[in-house]
């Protein structure tokens, strides 16, 4: 026997079914932050903020736990705040209020309610902790001499800034655009800047580019940092003073070459080896065998 619903129930049982759903979530334990994203300079105060409301449940769990990339560490667990923050945190209700960040601190947080009464018994909140820190003073590499018409590279960086640092570079105190910049003057220029990699690269280096450089290292956090100026000299090579060496080292080698082949024909060599082999058959010592013979014929 097949049973079929009336028209005039199916309404009633769609509406019970919805306020099923809608009671499972209002009226279990519910998890709300009032920011998701929080961004702090590093050394000032952060709070990681945790709401929650419960439907009967008298003795909710809460803890917190800092997500790492391998592993999940407590924060706050069995009504004590544990790990890195137990001397530099307070607990404000359900919320945690960081007194003195560092760059350590960053993250992901997460706020966990337990209440095994409520018809809903978990509830849990993501929190990202992101410390801001001011750059570095950037490590400036510049090569002290170059050739003109040769490739130059010259390099800055830094590693401590959050987010990560940006550079610009400077020639006697001036600073440089960008390539990309639509100064006609620039556009054509022989350098190019990368400003998050932090180098500057003379594709062909003239004796104009002669002159001190510093790069500056900024991240919108604190102040920018730069580098000591570093000389850099370009000059033209001197083809002539190479051409005049490889002509003197070859006209030694020709000379040397020539000498030896002359005493070669002279019979040095040869005479050397001769008399050589003389005093070497005048110094060697009388053998046993012959000193026993003539004396048996002495006898």
């Amino acid at each position: 026997m097949q049973l079929v619903l009336s028209s005039s129930w199916r309404m009633p049982l769609l509406l019970l079914g919805c306020a099923l759903a809608l009671c499972y979530k209002a009226c279990g334990v519910t998890i709300r932050t009032d920011n998701a994203n929080v961004k702090v300079i590093e050394f000032e105060e952060a709070v990681l903020s945790c709401k929650y409301t419960i439907e009967k449940d008298p003795n909710p769990r809460l803890e917190w736990k800092k997500l790492g990339q391998n592993d999940v560490s407590f924060v706050y667990y069995k009504g004590h705040l544990v790990g890195a923050l137990k001397t530099r945190a307070e607990m404000i209700d359900s919320s945690i209020r960081i007194k003195n960040v560092s760059r350590g601190d960053s993250g992901k947080y997460r706020c966990e309610v337990t209440a095994p009464m409520d018809i809903q018994v978990l509830a849990e909140v993501l929190i990202h902790l992101t410390v801001l820190v001011a750059p570095a003073v950037p490590v400036c590499v510049v090569p002290s001499s170059a050739m003109t018409g040769t490739v130059v590279e010259l390099k800055c960086r830094e590693e401590e800034g959050s987010p990560a640092s940006q550079y610009r570079w400077f020639k006697d105190g001036a600073l440089l655009l960008e390539t990309s910049t639509t100064h006609a003057k620039v556009r054509n220029s022989s350098y190019t800047i990368n400003k998050k990699s932090g180098t500057l690269q003379f594709n062909t280096v003239a004796k104009a580019d002669t002159g001190e450089y510093h790069c500056e290292a900024y991240n919108g956090i604190g102040r920018s940092q730069k580098c000591a100026a570093k000389r850099m000299q370009v000059d033209d090579l001197n083809v002539s003073g190479i051409v005049s060496a490889v002509v003197v080292v070859a006209l030694v080698v020709a000379l040397c070459g020539l000498g030896v082949f002359y005493a070669q024909r002279k019979g040095y060599f040869s005479r050397q080896s001769s008399q050589k082999a003389r005093s070497a058959y005048k110094s060697a010592p009388p053998k046993e065998s012959d000193f026993k013979h003539t004396k048996s014929f002495v006898i």
